[in-house]
């Protein structure tokens, strides 16, 4: 599944140059699953590891306007080239 509004990701994550990255997917049994495929994950790259790790700990991070209650279930692994 492509990304909608790619003007919504922030600058230097689809760097095809970028060694250092994240990979997005969910757990198994997770209800998305039904909508995205099995196989649904998505990449984000940055130029170095400062970047990758900050931009790491603010995807995980809970979301500042979520419900009470609310908790994403992805799985977000740092990756390199």
């Amino acid at each position: 599944m492509g990304v909608c509004h790619r003007h919504n990701l922030p600058a230097g994550r689809s760097d095809a140059e970028a060694r250092f990255g994240i990979r997005v997917s969910l757990p198994p049994g997770d209800p998305f699953r039904r909508l995205l495929g099995d196989d649904w994950q998505a990449e984000h790259w940055f130029a170095d590891r400062a970047s990758r790790d900050a931009a790491l700990r603010d995807m995980a991070a809970r979301h500042r306007y979520s419900r009470i209650g609310d908790e994403p279930r992805l799985i977000f692994e740092p990756i390199e080239r």
